[in-house]
């Protein structure tokens, strides 16, 4: 069957957009007089027009049920201006109309070689246009485009069926107007904001108008003194959590008196009074979660913080008249961002009752300009002439434009980071700044602190589900209000008490309230089922390709070694398949002597021979299991089997794990050959270093995919261990992992004698992958603040309604992303909020929720935009979408989109934001890296074109770029270089007693190489030690334990425990950069003509290569495309 259905939400930009919270009040939707550009007008930014759009392809990232092929509205062919002949291509398309999409076209042209032919030399830098060109051919198709804040509108599908997942909106699709035809590429500075509309009193209320400021903004340490003060309280992470509130009768409490002295008068009028007569939640109503969907499917969006934060208004609510003071010129991220650390987890914070919140932040701090005071994230910096760019240090995440005390109270960035600092007001605005605006995501990640609560009523919002958090407003102390949907509720009994503090009558000082990242133990109504016990089913290929690679027996020791570490309680159970050309079963119950072999011939009819006793209890029976490890590499190690039945080991898996969910481990080593899912090899190995399309990179077959949607609806992961030396498909079999939630890992060349520094990693993945934290049955959602919208997801799972993830299984090594577009102003809010709250079962049988809560300023310049990007959230988010439009387009696509969407934002700063135009490419000092992250995605192996590069290898870097943490990605797109023979303490850093040293960064070139020296490369999942010719043989004796350079191994990859000072700092400086990820780097040793040698070089993204440009030639090309 046709797979096009499938590409409705994985980056396609056609998923449906959402909103959260009740529909705005009709008052304000109303477009005032004068203003041009409301979202009801405004088109989205497309940075290119597509050649030949981007057909919803089978890719293996789009989500969705099965559904009919959207049809797409005909119209004239966008890439159809070819360039006078003798001129270069342009990297946009024309002006003009509003052009419409075409069905996708199998034959349409693809762009020929678009880098430079190879040149003996590097040519010096040429200004003429020949030379910086990017393509050799003028006369091609247009550029691609990506659709970064919208929905797209190419396309309209059927109404959806039963529980279809990311249909577009037909409606949606309908009205969305086209791509703008000149107003995106207008050099005119963007129109003022619309007037902000005022609410007298008698208006009438209306769930979607959001508050005016009511409280005054206080200057730091002009705060009254906090009533109760908090005794400062740190999270242990193996503290008991909170319990219930003692029995008794609550004290009594006595309204707070109001302050002594006049009451400030007010530049924004009052809210609508009747606001705070909405119903609150009282006792917590029954959840209905669709009857469970609410409930499980809870995890909160981001939403803006809360009006009044913490503290309780000292006059009635229809009375809060103050006014701010003028605004402090000094709240800028930029400003911040060397000076706010931010710790591993969540801090107390004592907030003082009449201290600033977020509806304190005053218009004249939204809006003030950035240009009077230029900070340092917009200082002007000309990219072709300041060379020494790169910071010595990793670069830090900016610190968003908030009060010192919300900034303390925000989530950690590396849990919960936006690629845009500050929200633009209005759709318009973002589309001006031609960035993309999403969020990335690392929702499971090991904490070290961890605020746990138990609690028998969970506080959320009776309207839109959001979970209470620091940034919603007490308005006394029986009500508050939500900070993404503003519905006033009330505060149950039972959160009066705080169990930190042991006191009654604070809520505000509440842990929930405290922390920007908190676990609840969730009651029984979060509970679809009993949850389930951990279980754990192994599938192991053992044909004769497997055995002789050796991977059986290291599989089996580790798992000997670790059985009792496997997270779980006396419930946990355990399973193992075998196959080749049959299915074998282990009959592991408790009382045998001995584990018995069960074998299935019948592949293409599978069934379970003792379905009982197949899954056992691993406490009961772990004596046989380990007796079955002992033996199982000896029970094959004969075998001349070589056909794998890969589709039908996993269907019979499937029919184990099905009645309670858990999850699958598969370790495979060859093509798939026999049965359902058999593959035939694809790949054409002298099309490896192609400058053409690559071809193949989305699935063979639906198989897999299918399987993958089963395992999903009954709470089933696939974990994949591909160990290979041959071609196997990753494009097809890894569709079992993406759509179940679970993780590929490849081990290419794996083989136990001829490869150790794979056996090596293996054994280390392996180790973590059995020992790590696990959450079952989870499901996902992220809220955002009214008026915002989420339309599309990137990482490894299942959509299963519009915006409720679903994750069998959730792993702290797994990260997400999403795209977000605004959809109605954001004229009256200071600041926006977004939560992702996970629900999940942990190996201990407790259903648990964690919750993360960010808090974002909105402005409405256009410079303010620009000084609050996250340059390497940013590039995160564009390799997630360069993936996706590599497998629906192509990746020459992809590759246009990711140069495009350079020139697009520089573009827009220098027409838009800067005053003084100078001659030179100009960017603000906050996107300096930008063109470098850019020009090392393109040559990155997910994207690279003109390199030999094996297809299995390209695929699974696409998977990394996909799945990966952001702070992990990072390092594959541009790995860290340092030089390491000249180590020394100073500036160094103390960790449990160790000394590790810091060595700066230093750039991708071969022009900070030195012969006399050693470098460490650390490029994420490898290492490379590079070692000078000339290196002083002091190093090589003290480190090495070699006495010259020609004493140094061929194959090297651990370095020898020496007793010497510059051993123990070069040994614990690796140990601490690997001790910083998941996965284990493997390290590789290398000389001057070492085979390696080539990856080490070809990691080196500010040269010149045979297929690439040098950065300098991609600045020249920059800019002549800026300068057009």
């Amino acid at each position: 069957m046709s797979t096009a259905g499938f590409n409705s939400q994985n980056g396609t930009g056609t998923g449906q957009t959402y909103a959260n919270g009740p529909s705005q009040n009709p008052v304000s939707l109303q477009q005032p007089p004068g203003v041009g550009y409301g979202m009801n007008h405004q088109p989205s930014y497309n940075p290119m027009q597509a050649k030949a759009p981007g057909p919803p392809g089978p890719g293996p990232y789009p989500f969705g049920q099965y559904q009919p092929v959207s049809s797409h509205q005909p119209g004239p062919q966008l890439s159809s201006y070819p360039a006078a002949p003798g001129q270069p291509l342009l990297s946009r398309p024309p002006m003009g109309g509003h052009p419409s999409y075409t069905p996708p076209q199998s034959a349409s042209p693809s762009p020929g070689p678009r880098l430079p032919p190879a040149q003996a030399t590097p040519p010096p830098p040429p200004p003429a246009a020949t030379s910086t060109s990017y393509y050799p051919n003028p006369p091609q198709p247009m550029a691609s485009a990506w659709q970064y804040n919208a929905a797209s509108a190419s396309s309209m599908s059927t109404p959806p069926r039963g529980s279809v997942a990311n249909h577009v909106n037909p409606a949606a699709s309908l009205a969305a107007p086209s791509p703008p035809s000149s107003a995106a590429y207008s050099s005119a500075p963007p129109p003022p904001p619309p007037p902000h509309m005022s609410h007298s009193p008698a208006q009438p209320s209306g769930p979607g108008l959001p508050p005016t400021s009511m409280h005054g903004y206080t200057q730091p340490g002009t705060a009254p003194p906090p009533m109760n003060p908090m005794v400062p309280n740190t999270y242990q992470p193996n503290r008991p959590a909170y319990g219930p509130p003692p029995a008794g009768p609550p004290p009594t409490m006595k309204p707070t008196p109001p302050p002594a002295g006049p009451p400030m008068t007010s530049g924004t009028p009052p809210p609508p009074k009747t606001d705070g007569d909405v119903a609150g939640n009282g006792p917590q109503a029954p959840n209905s979660y669709n009857h469970v969907d609410s409930r499980m499917a809870a995890p909160t969006q981001p939403g803006p913080p809360g009006r009044h934060l913490g503290h309780y208004p000292s006059l009635p609510p229809g009375y809060q008249n103050t006014s701010a003071p003028p605004a402090p010129s000094s709240f800028h991220p930029a400003g911040q961002a060397a000076t706010q650390p931010y710790t591993q987890g969540p801090q107390p914070y004592q907030q003082p009752p009449g201290g600033p919140g977020p509806a304190q932040l005053s218009s004249s701090l939204a809006a003030m300009s950035l240009q009077s005071s230029t900070p340092e994230a917009l200082r002007v910096v000309n990219l072709l002439q300041e060379r020494n760019l790169l910071p010595a240090n990793p670069v830090p995440a900016p610190t968003p434009c908030l009060t010192q005390d919300l900034q303390k109270l925000n989530c950690n960035p590396e849990v919960f980071r936006c690629t845009l600092t500050s929200i633009p007001q209005t759709q318009s605005l973002l589309n001006k700044a031609k960035l993309p605006l999403g969020l990335l995501l690392h929702p499971f990640k090991d904490l070290s602190q961890l605020p746990v609560v138990t609690s028998s009523t969970i506080v959320r919002c009776r309207s839109c589900r959001t979970y209470i958090n620091p940034f919603v407003s007490f308005l006394d102390q029986r009500r508050w209000k939500c900070n993404l949907c503003y519905r006033v509720n009330d505060v149950p009994e039972e959160f009066m008490y705080n169990p930190v503090s042991r006191s009654y009558g604070e809520p505000h000082k509440r842990p929930e309230v405290q922390n920007a990242t908190i676990e609840f133990i969730a009651p029984s109504e979060y509970m679809l089922r009993p949850p389930q016990p951990a279980v754990y089913l192994f599938v192991l290929d053992v044909s004769h390709n497997a055995v002789e690679t050796g991977y059986l027996s290291v599989f089996c020791q580790s798992l000997l070694d670790n059985i009792n570490a496997l997270p779980g309680d006396s419930r946990t159970k355990v399973g193992f398949i075998t196959f080749d050309s049959t299915i074998h079963f282990y009959n592991l119950q408790e009382g045998l002597s001995q584990p018995q072999m069960l074998i299935v011939s019948d592949i293409e009819d599978i069934f379970l021979p003792t379905p009982d006793s197949l899954l056992v209890n691993l406490n009961e029976s772990k004596e046989l299991v380990q007796d079955l490890l002992k033996s199982l590499p000896n029970l094959f190690e004969k075998t001349m089997e070589t056909q794998s039945a890969l589709g039908s080991a996993l269907q019979a898996a499937f029919k184990l794990l099905s009645p309670t969910g858990g999850r699958m481990s598969v370790f495979q080593t060859q093509l798939p050959n026999l049965g359902v899912g058999a593959l035939q090899s694809r790949e054409d190995p002298n099309q490896r270093a192609s400058v053409k399309d690559v071809q193949h990179l989305s699935p063979a077959t639906d198989f897999y995919k299918k399987l993958a949607l089963d395992c999903s609806g009954q709470q089933v992961a696939v974990d994949l261990f591909l160990l290979s030396s041959q071609y196997c498909d990753l494009a097809s079999l890894g569709c079992i992992s993406r759509y179940s939630a679970g993780t590929v890992y490849y081990y290419p060349s794996y083989h136990h004698q001829h490869n150790p520094d794979q056996v090596e990693r293996f054994q280390r993945d392996l180790k973590r992958y059995l020992t790590r934290k696990i959450g079952f049955e989870a499901v996902m959602r992220i809220r955002c603040t009214k008026g915002l919208s989420i339309h599309t997801f990137h990482g490894n799972f299942f959509v299963r309604s519009t915006d409720l993830l679903s994750l069998p299984n959730v792993n702290p090594d797994a990260g997400f992303a999403v795209q977000m577009s605004i959809e109605e102003n954001l004229d009256d809010m200071q600041v926006v909020s977004f939560q992702a709250a996970l629900l999940y079962t942990s190996s201990k049988g407790e259903r648990r929720i964690r919750v993360h809560t960010m808090c974002l300023p909105v402005v409405n310049s256009l410079s303010d935009v620009f000084a609050g990007a996250d340059v390497q959230a940013i590039t995160g988010l564009l390799a997630c979408m360069a993936v996706d439009r590599s497998v629906t387009a192509s990746l020459s696509d992809a590759r246009d989109a990711m140069t495009n969407a350079a020139i697009d934002s520089l573009t827009s700063y220098r027409q838009a934001v800067l005053t003084i135009q100078q001659p030179g490419l100009l960017a603000p000092a906050c996107l300096r890296l930008f063109p470098l992250y850019i020009l090392a995605l393109l040559k990155q192996k997910a994207f690279r074109t003109g390199t030999s590069t094996r297809l299995d290898d390209r695929v699974f870097a696409m998977y990394q770029l996909k799945y990966q943490p952001l702070v992990f990605s990072m390092l594959m797109i541009h790995p860290a270089l340092y030089r390491i023979d000249d180590l020394t303490d100073e500036g160094a850093l103390n960790i449990n007693d160790r000394t590790i040293p810091q060595p700066r960064v230093l750039q991708l070139s071969v022009e900070k190489l030195s012969r006399e020296g050693a470098f460490l490369m650390d490029a994420g999942i490898v290492m490379y030690l590079w070692i000078g010719r000339n290196c002083h043989p002091n190093f090589l004796s003290q480190v090495l334990g070699v006495p010259n350079y020609a004493a140094v191994p061929e194959k090297l990859h651990l370095l020898p425990e020496l007793d010497t000072a510059e051993s123990q700092r070069t040994r614990a400086f690796i140990s601490w950069l690997r001790d910083q990820r998941p996965f284990f780097p493997s390290l590789h040793i290398i000389r001057d003509e070492s085979q390696l040698k080539p990856h080490f070089m070809q990691n080196m993204i500010e040269d010149r290569t045979e297929s690439a440009l040098s950065y300098y030639e991609f600045l020249l090309h920059l800019q002549q495309q800026i300068s057009k």
